[in-house]
């Protein structure tokens, strides 16, 4: 079961972008993520006519390794982890802090 998923809003433990929070738009692989907003780098890009591409800097979001993000927990408003735990049969993700699970409507 994967402990961080697309939509997830977490907060970067470390790097340029540390301490800031954002959406997970997309898992790339076992060890990577893209977060909104976050690891944003300017690009060099060159024409292409035949594809319409006009060219210039453009900005663009590279994937971050999901070591170094943690899930943001809304009832203590910091960085938490994640464990999992079975509930009524079925394997659920839960606050390491305080028990809670991910996402539930309080």
């Amino acid at each position: 079961m994967n402990k961080i998923r697309k939509g997830d809003e977490v907060v970067v433990l470390t790097g340029r972008d540390k301490k800031r929070r954002g959406t997970v738009l997309a898992r790339i692989d076992a060890d990577h993520v893209l977060v909104e907003g976050i690891n944003v780098v300017k690009k060099h890009v060159r024409p292409n006519p035949m594809q319409n591409n006009p060219g210039g800097i453009v900005e663009k979001t590279l994937p971050i390794h999901i070591s170094n993000v943690a899930i943001f927990n809304p009832a203590s408003g910091k960085a938490d982890r994640v464990g999992i735990k079975e509930v009524d049969g079925r394997k659920v993700r839960v606050y390491r802090s305080s028990g809670d699970v991910v996402g539930a409507k309080a």
